[in-house]
């Protein structure tokens, strides 16, 4: 599936249900929807985004998700079997995170903390340190396990996987994603 510059930004302002089930172990909160993953209604959906890759890598799904094109029926149920859900900080779809302002992070953290704290997973991750720091208030928070808990759960703030974030590989990440998901017992053995 591809998309023109058109019909992806007629996805300016969409949202992207969460992914949740029934037994959450691991959360992952991404920053906010991008124009791919809107259009496709697929959370890291952008054939540049690392996120599936890197959880293949881990350890943490079994095979590699491709979710270019949107969830298949057994990729979604595969992550939820997994204990695996994703929300955002916001839920609201942009070409770019910088396009979101410092308040709407602040309201959009207290609305994950709200869901975390009804979710009772065994971690979080968020995936983004600016937008974490912005986000929480907590401007010299380092990337990692984190001192205090969101919504009663251990936390970590990680490498976002978005294209994007050039720095990052594939092993780079999955090295990060590979503790909080250690912490909420969803390795592969």
């Amino acid at each position: 599936m591809g998309f023109t510059r058109a019909e992806l930004e007629s996805f300016q302002g969409a949202t992207v249900p969460d992914l949740v089930g029934d037994d959450v172990r691991l959360v992952f909160v991404g920053i906010n929807p991008g124009l791919w993953t809107a259009a496709t209604a697929t959370h890291f959906a952008h054939p540049g985004n690392r996120f599936y890759p890197a959880l293949f890598e881990a350890g943490i799904t079994d095979r590699l998700i491709d979710a270019s094109d949107g969830w298949s029926d057994e990729d979604r149920r595969h992550l939820l079997d997994r204990g695996i859900a994703i929300t955002n900080l916001c839920r609201r779809a942009t070409a770019r995170a910088d396009e979101l302002s410092p308040s709407e992070l602040r309201d959009g953290a207290l609305e994950v903390e709200s869901k975390i704290e009804a979710l009772s997973p065994r971690a979080v991750a968020v995936v983004g340190l600016t937008a974490y720091r912005t986000a929480f208030g907590r401007p010299r928070a380092p990337a990692g396990r984190q001192d205090e808990y969101l919504g009663g759960a251990p936390l970590w703030v990680l490498p976002n996987p978005s294209g994007l974030n050039a720095h990052e590989t594939v092993a780079s990440l999955a090295r990060a994603y590979r503790e909080p998901a250690e912490h909420a017992g969803l390795l592969r053995t």
